[in-house]
């Protein structure tokens, strides 16, 4: 059986949807970073930078970072549609989920913990977070341009690009700033959340 570790309205809930279009087992592990629990022990000694999703294999390997999750379980299950089949657009799919990982995830570590990554006074911090905000709402309406829904990012259904980009999108303000800078991908995103392949595990963790 798959474990996942993560928690609610986190990266690990893009995994959890990918396992169960899988049709695979899972048990969800929930555990924090910042927590001193026993689930945080059992995260830290599987992955060390105790971040979520980390997805622990049935063999009992280890899988962390969404992004090659999400292609793992779309190689390893062709029939969930995670990945395209085309060869072309399962190609695009890979750059666009290392293009959210790279360039719209890596920000939200920056906003939520500033004082990690800069020993300043507060108003400083808030500078940093303010203009790493900005970059990352940039990135994502870049983003927005070069990954055309069609009508979904990942082609006729929604697969791992849809997914990733749906929940990374609910953080820190970016629906509101992509509805003003790019309607048309904002609507893009609702449709997303929406969509029967999605919405049932995406609900539980962000109720309407």
């Amino acid at each position: 059986m798959y474990q996942l570790f993560g928690h609610r309205q986190s990266g690990s809930s893009a995994v959890e949807i990918a396992l169960c279009l899988c049709g695979v087992p899972y048990r969800r592990i929930d555990a924090y970073s910042t927590e001193d629990s026993e689930a945080a022990t059992e995260l830290e000694a599987l992955n060390p930078l105790k971040q979520v999703p980390t997805l622990q294999l049935p063999d009992g390997s280890v899988l962390t970072e969404a992004a090659a999750i999400l292609i793992h379980l779309g190689l390893t299950f062709p029939a969930s549609k995670l990945l395209p089949d085309d060869p072309g657009q399962r190609a695009q799919a890979i750059r666009g989920l290392v293009y959210i990982a790279a360039n719209c995830y890596t920000p939200i570590g920056i906003i939520d913990f500033p004082e990690r990554w800069l020993e300043a006074d507060d108003a400083t911090l808030q500078q940093l977070v303010s203009g790493t905000k900005q970059r990352l709402y940039r990135n994502w309406a870049l983003f927005a341009d070069q990954f055309p829904a069609q009508p979904f990012l990942s082609g006729d259904e929604p697969g791992a690009l849809d997914i990733l980009a749906a929940v990374i999108t609910k953080w820190v303000g970016t629906r509101e700033a992509m509805l003003s800078a790019r309607p048309d991908f904002h609507s893009v995103l609702e449709r997303i959340d929406q969509h029967p392949r999605i919405a049932p595990v995406l609900s539980q963790h962000w109720p309407s």
